[in-house]
Formats: structure tokens, C-alpha cells, sequence
């Protein structure tokens, strides 16, 4: 039978407890030399970003109102200017938080570099709206505040943004439109001339006389304030069936007058028809 013979060079129990007890306190000394160093560099870093991000917000704020005042400026460029402001600080804010906690930046840039390339190709659609905005912003196909309309949205122009626009439409209704929606469609702006035609069609029985509810059409849009003199009022015949016939009013306004003088020339035009004994047909639109 083999017998056990103790090791004197293998240490007891209790001494494990020793080593044990000496290499925690060594790892609790350490990490809180650690904390110790990191806390005043984290409390920098978490101050550089707070103060950074309240400057960006109100630097962005009183630039915008400066550009506002100074009556210079279109206001589509000011939400333009706005935001690459905030962004911009956001940016070198965030950079100099990282250095503040001694993370090297030009590691760091590199990194950001390569996710904004792959970011880039997952988000194209917002990197278009980008660019459409950009776009928007230098050729100027509309201004805050013009009626403008494409092939799936209409409405006044309130902002243009970075990224999309805000539009209002004729019934108050708020619309959150794309940049790329507005920049790859054809845009009608009924703001951007000074004068519009209004053109209004009437329709009179065959039998009418043609020539008179031409006068008598003339005659109510050149007596109306507000329709300009050049160029000069027509009331032309467009279409003549075996049962009526239709006169269409041209007459020129001022491109913000446009709804109202509709409104007056096509209730006008059916009573003074009316008055000279021309009956209007009945029809369905």
C-alpha cells in the first residue's frame, strides 16, 4: 500500500487566503487609481458636450434670428443655414468630448469615416434628400412662401429644410414633403411670376348671339380693379356644339389676386349674361 507523504513546499489552505486577500487589494488599489484618473476627465468630456450641444442649439438660434432681422437674406435659406450651424458644433462637440477622455481622434475619425461610408450606402434616400435640398436651395425653383404644385402634392411653401419641406395646404392641412419629391417632379409655381391669366369658361346655348357675349364678358373683366390693362382682356369662342356654345374670359392680375378675381369675373360674367338675356346652359362639369 502507498503512503501519502505531505509536500513542505506545497503551502496550506490558509495561505491561499493570504495571496487571495493581497491580490484583491491590489486589484481594488488599481481600479480605483483608475477611477480616480478617468473622473475628472469624464466630468470634462460630459461638460464639453453639454455645453457644446446648448451652444450649437443657441448659436443656430441667434444666427437664424440675425439673418431674419437683417431683411437680406430669403428665408429659404435661413432653416438651410440653421442647421448646417447645429451640426457642424454637434460634430466638433462630440470630437472634443472623445479627446477630453484621451480617446485618440484620429482613430477616431477614421472609424467615423468608414461608418459613414457604409451609412452613406444604406441610407441614399436621405443622402438624395440632401442634395435635392441643397439643390432647391441654389436654383431657387421656389421661395418660402410661394403657392407652388407638382403631380402628388400642393401647397404654400413654409420652410425648406435639410432634408425635407414643409408645405401647407390650401385646406390648412400640414404636409411633410421630401426633397427628392420636390427636386425629381416638375414643380409649378404660381408665386414665382408677378402676373397670372385667369381664364374662366362660359357656356351659352347655340342659338345665343356670340359676338355679344363676347362684349358683354369684356366689358365686366375691364370694369373689375383689380385685372390689368396689359396685356389686354379677350373673351374668345373655344367650342361650338349642336347645343351650346363656350366663350372663354382671358384677363391678366396680379399673381396674389388671382383666386378672388376668378371668384368676382365667373359670378359677374353669369349675371351680366344673364342681364343681357344671353341664357347660360345647364351642364355638368
Amino acid at each position: 500500500m502507498a503512503l501519502f507523504v505531505a509536500d513542505a513546499t506545497v503551502p496550506w489552505p490558509g495561505g491561499w487566503t493570504g495571496v487571495l486577500d493581497e491580490d484583491i487589494t491590489t486589484f481594488a488599489q488599481s481600479t480605483w487609481d483608475w477611477l480616480a484618473g478617468l473622473g475628472p476627465r469624464l466630468i470634462g468630456g460630459i461638460a464639453i458636450l453639454v455645453v457644446g450641444f446648448l451652444l450649437a442649439r443657441y448659436i443656430s438660434r441667434g444666427v437664424a434670428r440675425l439673418m431674419q432681422r437683417s431683411g437680406r437674406l430669403e428665408p429659404t435659406v435661413t432653416p438651410i443655414v440653421r442647421a448646417i450651424i447645429r451640426y457642424a458644433i454637434g460634430i466638433v462637440t462630440i470630437i472634443a468630448g472623445l479627446a477630453q477622455l484621451g480617446v485618440q481622434t484620429a482613430s477616431v475619425l477614421a472609424v467615423l469615416g468608414a461608418a459613414g461610408l457604409a451609412v452613406g450606402l444604406a441610407l441614399q434616400g436621405t443622402l438624395t434628400n440632401i442634395a435635392a435640398g441643397l439643390m432647391l436651395l441654389w436654383l431657387r425653383p421656389f421661395r418660402v412662401g410661394d403657392a407652388i404644385e407638382t403631380a402628388t402634392v400642393a401647397g404654400t411653401v413654409e420652410e425648406i429644410g435639410l432634408f425635407a419641406s414643409r408645405l401647407r395646404g390650401v385646406d390648412g392641412v400640414f404636409k411633410f414633403v421630401p426633397n427628392s419629391e420636390l427636386w425629381a417632379k416638375t414643380i409649378s409655381n404660381y408665386s414665382k411670376n408677378p402676373n397670372r391669366m385667369v381664364s374662366v369658361d362660359f357656356i351659352i346655348r347655340y342659338d345665343s348671339d356670340l359676338a355679344r357675349a363676347r362684349a358683354v364678358l369684356t366689358d365686366v373683366a375691364i370694369q373689375h380693379p383689380k385685372v390689368l390693362r396689359v396685356p389686354p382682356v379677350e373673351a374668345v369662342p373655344t367650342q361650338v356644339t349642336a347645343a351650346n356654345a363656350v366663350v372663354q374670359l382671358h384677363a391678366w392680375v396680379r399673381s396674389g389676386d388671382y383666386a378672388a378675381v376668378r371668384w368676382d369675373l365667373t359670378e359677374g360674367g353669369k349675371r351680366a349674361l344673364d342681364g343681357a338675356g344671353l341664357t347660360t346652359a345647364a351642364f355638368k362639369g
